[in-house]
This record gives C-alpha cells, structure tokens and sequence, in this order.
C-alpha cells in the first residue's frame, strides 16, 4: 500500500510541475490574476478532455490507476516530449507507453561529425525502418555509395533485394537476406512502424520474388547487437567486419552501425584505398 501512495504521490508531483511550466498565453488562456505560475488544474482538464475533479485527484495523489488513454491525453495536454511521455506512463502505469513511430529524416550536423570522424571505419545511421540517413566516406567506398541514390531509395532492403551489388558482396545471400529481413520485421514493430512500413512492404513483394516468399515466412531475429560481417569487396577482394549498433541518444527512432576491419591487415587496406584520389 506504502509503494501504491508513493507512486500515486509520484505522479501527481510530476503532473503539478509540468503544468506550473506551461505558460497560459501560448494555449489562448488569460495570464492575469492568476496565484501562481502555468496553467490551471481545469485548464489541463479541458486541454485532455476529461473531467477537471478527476485530474485534480491524480495531482493529489487519490485519483487511482489512469488508464493508458487518459495518460496520452493527458501528455498532450502538456506538450510532453517522448523522453517525458515515458516517465509520465512509468509513474502512472509502472511500465513504458506503446511505442509510436515519428517519421524524423535528418540528422544533426553533430551527429555527422561523429561519422566522419570514423573514418574510415564504415558507419552509417539508420531508421528503425531501416532507410539510411546519414554516412561517411568509409561507408560510401565499403559498403553503398548512398549519396547517389535519391533519399526514397537509400532503405537497406532495398538494397539486399533489389541491387545485384548486394548479392556480389555477399557469401551467402540467402542467409543475410532472411536475417536481415527477420531484424527488421522486429526494429519495425517495436517502433510502432508497422504502417510507415507497408508501402516498402508492398513495392519489395512487386518487386521481388524472394523477398515476398520470404516476407511470408514471418520469421523474427531479435538482431545481434555485434556480430562479424564478411564481404566481397570489388577492389580489396575479401573484408571481413565486426559491426555494432548503438541506440543514438534522444532518438530513439535512430541506430548508428559502426563496422570496424576485423583485422589489422584489413583495416590498412582499407586505408590505402580510401587515400587514393
């Protein structure tokens, strides 16, 4: 009982200072006479549409267990970002908000000076739909030349089943494809991307036979955070990579994917091209 009022207290504390920050002339309301700063209990209420007693309750610490709806509007009420949607839904439900997908095709120049800063290990940044946003050199003369392809097309199935380069580079298509295809059904789903997936979905089953069977199959890879990646290269011959994915902080919706040589020989091989004008 203890822990159920600490985190009904929790909660209602958390609700009371975001909404003490809020300032009333953005949203349309007076700033006049007002007690104290931000915006009314009955303000928010009417923001979330429920009933102003019933949010007054949960800032008190009395109202109960909300309901999942109750919190997203609440959220929106308070022009919470994700960061502070998901604390909102652990104080109030004990456990993160369904995740939703939010389509973001750039990144920071801070961002791509981290991957320029790896060359040349190969990086690249990708969506949790797998379209790459972001890349240096390293990635460009190892892996794909993205820059010169339009950005509708820089998707990395895309690329496994519909560029014959793909199939070249690697030893065992097949098996690269259905992982890659597994790891992707499941970055997709726990991005709340099911929908912001199904034109790629669609064109890939038009467009390629294998993708469509395989697709089909409905098989899931949890994905491997590292793992080594052997390819052929059409200059270097044989390469082989260690690659990690790294979660990009305050974007949950991005992945950086460093492959690193997996040996020295080859690392200075790549060098020695990469110095060629």
């Amino acid at each position: 009982m203890t822990d159920v009022l600490a985190t009904a207290n929790s909660l209602g504390t958390y609700l009371r200072d975001r909404r003490m920050k809020l300032d009333p002339a953005a949203f349309g309301f007076p700033a006049e006479r007002r007690r104290t700063s931000g915006l009314r209990r009955e303000e928010v209420a009417q923001r979330a549409n429920i009933s102003p007693t019933w949010y007054t309750w949960l800032e008190q610490g009395r109202g109960g267990a909300p309901s999942a709806d109750v919190l997203d509007r609440i959220a929106r009420a308070l022009m919470l970002t994700e960061v502070e949607r998901e604390h909102l839904f652990l104080l109030g439900l004990g456990r993160p908000p369904e995740a939703r997908y939010l389509k973001n095709d750039s990144v920071t120049p801070r961002l791509q000076r981290v991957l320029d800063a790896l060359d040349p290990i190969p990086a690249v940044i990708r969506t949790a739909t797998w379209d790459v946003l972001a890349w240096n050199r390293a990635a460009t003369a190892m892996l794909m030349d993205y820059g010169s392809l339009p950005p509708e097309e820089r998707n990395i199935l895309r690329y496994i089943f519909l560029d014959p380069r793909a199939r070249a580079a690697q030893y065992d298509w097949e098996s690269v494809a259905r992982f890659a295809l597994g790891t992707f059904r499941v970055d997709a789903a726990r991005a709340g991307a099911a929908a912001e997936v199904e034109p790629l979905v669609d064109e890939l089953c038009r467009l390629s036979p294998e993708f469509k069977a395989m697709w089909h199959d409905n098989d899931v890879h949890a994905g491997r955070h590292e793992a080594v990646k052997h390819i052929r290269h059409p200059v270097l011959g044989p390469l082989a990579f260690e690659y990690s994915a790294f979660a990009v902080d305050g974007r949950t919706d991005l992945a950086m994917v460093v492959y690193n040589p997996a040996t020295p020989e080859d690392a200075e091989r790549i060098k020695s091209l990469m110095s060629q004008p």
